[in-house]
């Protein structure tokens, strides 16, 4: 399959904006630009609320939102990272996303802005991530959540940054997570993988950019070793939450979602792995560009559940 036609049309008005890539310009036009993304354009649907409120990290006040979806009490949770190279991107981005989901799945997403690198490189943002899965499980009585049904998840970095936070959770024994989502995750540094290259330009996320963000993320190189840096650096994966591995087909991460889905299978993890036929990078926050986002929505809501063992 090709690229999809509203993918072609998007990533065509995308280069015709003329933006520097990430490695070009300062950091805070980079991060100005980014309030181009179309996914602030898009409508909000209705929930039942959304709460903004700030909760304490090691080193700093954190800024949550809550989706919920209905007054219904008990219900399950999705602690949510979001992406953008462990440098970029905020909130308002997945706002359309994220209440989608939630009113699909019918669970309760608490979705952070954690510090981000080069400022706060690693380990902040994986530490402000863990400590929200601590405030949420320390809090699922007054959240009127299920506390054993709390799981993570995230895109690209934010997929980094929830396979992480599952290995710890396994290996402190936080708390048994349901489930860990991992939408297209960047798990693998060296990118030694045919996707690198056969898709590292053209099609949204450059390979070129997402070494940029590995080094603002990762400076120190013996750090690489750190399977909560580098989660595909992790001896063995026995014992992490149930997966759900997301990629698209034309993205430099494809190889890496699909490598770590493998990972998560020999260590006999239950995992599922799903991609999408002539997507690119990203296309999780393109809800008003492509339908196949909102197939994404209902497929993320839709495996949740039924892993979860829930009939909605």
């Amino acid at each position: 399959m090709g690229l999809k036609p509203e993918i072609i049309k998007h990533l065509a008005e995308r280069a015709a904006l003329g933006l520097p890539a990430v490695w070009q310009a300062p950091l805070d036009e980079i991060r100005k630009n980014t309030h181009t993304h179309i996914a602030l354009t898009q409508p909000l649907i209705d929930l039942f609320a959304v709460e903004h409120k700030f909760i304490p990290g090691a080193t700093a006040d954190l800024p949550i939102r809550i989706y919920r979806p209905t007054d219904e009490k008990n219900l399950p949770a999705l602690v949510f990272f979001h992406g953008g190279g462990w440098v970029l991107n905020f909130l308002d981005i997945y706002e359309p996303a994220l209440r989608s989901v939630a009113k699909y799945g019918n669970f309760v997403i608490i979705a952070v802005e954690y510090q981000k690198a080069p400022e706060h490189p690693y380990p902040t943002p994986f530490n402000d991530c863990y400590a929200t899965l601590e405030w949420v499980v320390s809090h699922a009585k007054e959240l009127s959540i299920d506390p054993e049904s709390i799981g993570v998840g995230g895109d690209s970095a934010g997929g980094n940054l929830a396979s992480a936070v599952a290995l710890k959770a396994r290996d402190t024994k936080l708390i048994p997570l349901a489930f860990q989502l991992l939408i297209y995750p960047c798990n693998e540094i060296e990118m030694q993988y045919p996707s690198a290259t056969e898709f590292g330009e053209g099609f949204g996320l450059t390979t070129k950019s997402m070494r940029w963000f590995w080094d603002k993320y990762l400076p120190d190189s013996d750090q690489q070793s750190d399977p909560y840096a580098v989660p595909a650096r992790a001896t063995d994966l026995k014992g992490v939450a149930a997966a759900i591995v997301i990629a698209a087909q034309f993205d430099p991460l494809t190889d890496d979602a699909r490598q770590y889905y493998q990972k998560l299978m020999a260590s006999s993890v239950p995992a599922i792995y799903k991609e999408y036929g002539g997507q690119i990078h990203g296309f999780f926050n393109l809800g008003g560009v492509t339908e196949d986002a909102h197939l994404l929505y209902s497929d993320i809501a839709f495996e949740i559940n039924a892993i979860l063992g829930r009939g909605k």
